[in-house]
């Protein structure tokens, strides 16, 4: 059933359509995983993996 019965635009807010913040952990996750991964696999690189 369609609430909007009035075929009517809805227009809110971004944060308010989300019921709240979104916080930007996920570019952080991202950024430290790959330097950890760049840095693990440098050191296979360098030591020759014996």
């Amino acid at each position: 059933m369609d609430n909007n019965q009035n075929n009517e635009d809805i227009d809110l807010e971004k944060d308010r359509a989300r019921a709240g913040s979104t916080p930007h952990i996920a570019r952080y996750v991202l950024v430290i995983s790959t330097v950890i991964a760049i840095v693990a696999l440098s050191i296979v690189w360098m030591t020759g993996s014996y």
